[in-house]
């Protein structure tokens, strides 16, 4: 592989000037072109991320709203990481440039662990929605806030530096 012209980037960053420099793959799931992944991840992130911080309103505060919020947004983050994570692995298993770089395997694995995670921290509040709270919900839910950070970052690896899910005609499109 040969760097692109980004200087004083990690190493933990791949680049390929030819990925570079072509104009893409473009996403399996998409409707007119337009890739569904990228869409669809916005609704788990704010919900799971707003659990956050309704996780620390409550810390603070000790007002049950702030709980039942909580429990809400984590439910609320499961039900569409579950679809956001159908479409972003249709494009995993079908597109091989994802599974050629490192972003792509972190980008997967840690979005599985920050749905594995939710699902415990909802599971924990079931029928104590206050009480799962401090510490151990609010610690998972620091987790998977700082997990969805840096799955985000690769996920932008992949669309950015790699041109995986983009809208091109370059060699790698299909018809």
């Amino acid at each position: 592989m040969t760097q692109t012209p980004t200087p004083n980037i990690p190493p933990i960053v791949e680049s390929d000037e030819r990925e570079f420099l072509d104009s893409g793959v473009p996403s399996t799931v998409a409707i007119a072109k337009h890739p569904l992944h990228p869409l669809i991840v916005t609704f788990p992130i704010a919900f799971l991320t707003g659990a956050l911080v309704t996780d620390l309103a409550y810390w603070l505060t000790g007002d049950l709203f702030w709980a039942r919020g909580s429990f809400w947004l984590i439910l609320a983050g499961v039900a569409t990481s579950l679809v956001a994570a159908a479409t972003g692995l249709a494009d995993f298993l079908r597109i091989e440039r994802v599974r050629q770089h490192s972003a792509g395997w972190i980008h997967l694995i840690g979005n599985i662990a920050a749905i594995v995670l939710s699902l415990i921290n909802l599971v924990l509040r079931w029928n104590n929605q206050a009480g799962a709270i401090v510490p151990v919900g609010l610690l998972i839910s620091l987790v998977v806030g700082t997990i969805l950070g840096v799955t985000g970052w690769f996920g932008a690896e992949l669309i950015y530096r790699h041109k995986v899910a983009v809208i091109g005609n370059g060699p790698n499109s299909r018809p």
